[in-house]
């Protein structure tokens, strides 16, 4: 990640609680359209919730896409101080990055082995997720010539159709599991509806799965992912792995969320203009003012990370932000570079100039602001911009 910025301060606290340390990165907070904080003790008793739920599971932390946008050593620092022990990421890049935060930490891969890099997993002591007949084979030859006994994963697709080897594949690779250094640390699937509890694919994943840990008894095994940890008992085998829930995004949709918010997005309001009855506002005249109305421009836009599929139309409605404690809806398409939000239900010189708006917490979780853009939270998260004032904030 590139910071601009990085200090710690103390924030400002009631005489009675603790001080919180808070690192500021990335611009100014007075030169920045934005603020987001990101609240690392919440994102540490979220991975501690799921750990407890999934016990006796050992409960990792998937931390690829940046920490899901959050910052992959921030957060991979804050889940180690957790007793997280065992992490995975999307890339090699990712793991180089992760690396020096958790020395003694495990390392998977999940996007396998791409042609000749198993040097860089012998140099990072990292593991790859192995996903098919040609890696395994390329992963087996390089441990042979170099003798590394690293260990590596190996995927089954078990219903996915996305990486992984298949169940025949496996079975017929299953003797391999004799040989006193085979190499195989991890037997992993992924469970392709777990958000969905009723769906019957989850129980033909889960039953093909159990298959597979019988042909691979006595190597730990992984299926759950964050929804997968309330799905059932059955989907926790030796090791989950949860990822979106970590950031507080709601692991059972439809249901109360069990995680705390790790994510507060902020933005300055730089103008507050009138916009006469019929007046339009934003690319596309989509919005029309249909009485008078005042306007609210924010330094925020999709090149932010605030998705265009946000905005508002006359016929469509979009997101809202808090603005005086009030929720006022977004108005017309959502920018490169800024928003607008009708502000005319709050009293005349309410809102000024520098005051801020709440686009995501306080109200308004990231599973509702992702809904209202047509999304899930996973892309809202993940979309997070890099011209924030970031403050990651820990006792």
């Amino acid at each position: 990640m590139s910071v601009m910025a990085h200090h710690d301060i103390i924030a400002d606290s009631p005489p009675t609680a603790p001080a919180r340390r808070e690192t500021a990165a990335g611009p100014p907070a007075a030169e920045a359209g934005g603020i987001l904080t990101i609240d690392l003790d919440a994102l540490a008793d979220n991975w501690r919730t799921l750990a407890g739920r999934a016990m006796p599971a050992e409960c990792a932390g998937v931390v690829k896409a940046d920490g899901y946008g959050c910052g992959i050593e921030q957060v991979g620092a804050a889940l180690s101080k957790a007793g997280c022990k065992t992490f995975f990421v999307a890339d090699l890049s990712e793991a180089r990055r992760l690396r020096p935060i958790v020395p003694e930490a495990t390392i998977y891969v999940l996007n396998g082995l791409m042609p000749n890099t198993a040097p860089a997993y012998a140099e990072l002591r990292a593991r790859p997720v192995i996903g098919s007949v040609l890696e395994l084979a390329e992963w087996d030859s390089f441990v042979a010539a170099q003798n590394w006994r690293g260990g590596a994963a190996l995927q089954v697709d078990t219903g996915m159709n996305r990486l992984g080897i298949s169940i025949n594949e496996a079975s017929a690779m299953a003797p391999r599991i004799r040989a006193e250094n085979h190499g195989i640390t991890l037997v992993m699937s992924h469970l392709a509806c777990a958000d969905e509890p009723a769906h019957p694919l989850n129980e033909r994943q889960m039953a093909l799965f159990r298959e597979v840990r019988l042909l691979y008894r006595g190597i730990p095994s992984s299926l759950a992912n964050s929804s997968g940890i309330f799905l059932s008992d059955k989907a926790h085998c030796d090791v989950v792995r949860p990822g979106v829930a970590l950031y507080g995004v709601n692991p059972t949709p439809g249901q109360a969320n069990p995680m705390r918010p790790v994510i507060e997005l902020k933005a300055r309001i730089a103008q507050v203009r009138v916009a006469a009855r019929g007046d339009t506002v934003g690319y596309g005249a989509t919005w029309t003012a249909r009485r008078g109305a005042r306007i609210a421009i924010l330094p925020i836009g999709y090149a932010d990370g605030y998705l265009r599929s946000s905005g508002s139309s006359d016929e469509t409605p979009g997101g809202f932000a808090l603005v005086g404690g009030k929720r006022c809806p977004l108005a017309g398409r959502i920018s490169m570079d800024l928003l607008a939000v009708d502000v005319s239900e709050l009293p005349e010189g309410k809102v000024r100039r520098g005051d801020m708006a709440t686009l995501i917490g306080d109200g308004l979780p990231i599973d509702e602001v992702a809904l209202a853009a047509d999304t899930i939270g996973y892309e809202l998260l993940t979309s997070l911009g890099r011209r924030y004032h970031r403050v990651y904030r820990r006792d």
